[in-house]
């Protein structure tokens, strides 16, 4: 999973984090000195693998959860170089349209399974 965002995506990874099994990538800088940040946490190295950071179980995830995606925002030039860094690496991908809006999502999915979308405003979409 580390490798996909880090690697695939380009999220930039933090330092400095002393626990075991954590990550945290940079989303964008946030409010208030509060970065915000995708965080990973390996189950496996967690000192209580069936919890989360703010419950006695995990989470639901997967077809039960409510969550579809995550969606992360960059300009209409990156996405187009973003779907040749996909294509160059075989990566699965699938373009999608929003007029209403004036997006242009371009969705994959990560190691296991979440869906990643990359979505840019595209003027020439909006009505």
């Amino acid at each position: 999973m580390a490798a996909f965002y880090g690697d695939v995506i380009g999220l930039e990874r933090l330092e400095g984090n002393a626990a075991p099994g954590i990550i945290f990538f940079r989303i964008a800088e946030g409010f208030g000195g509060h970065t915000q940040v995708l965080a990973l946490f390996d189950k496996a190295l967690s000192a209580h693998p069936q919890s989360s950071p703010t419950a006695v179980q995990a989470p639901e995830t997967g077809q039960k959860s409510s969550l579809h995606h995550l969606a992360l925002t960059l300009s209409y030039a990156e996405q187009d170089a973003a779907m040749a860094w996909y294509d160059s690496l075989g990566i699965a991908y699938r373009v999608e349209h929003f007029g209403w809006v004036g997006w242009r999502g371009i969705f994959t999915e990560d190691p296991e399974g979440n869906t990643v979308e990359l979505v840019a405003f595209d003027p020439s979409l909006k009505t």
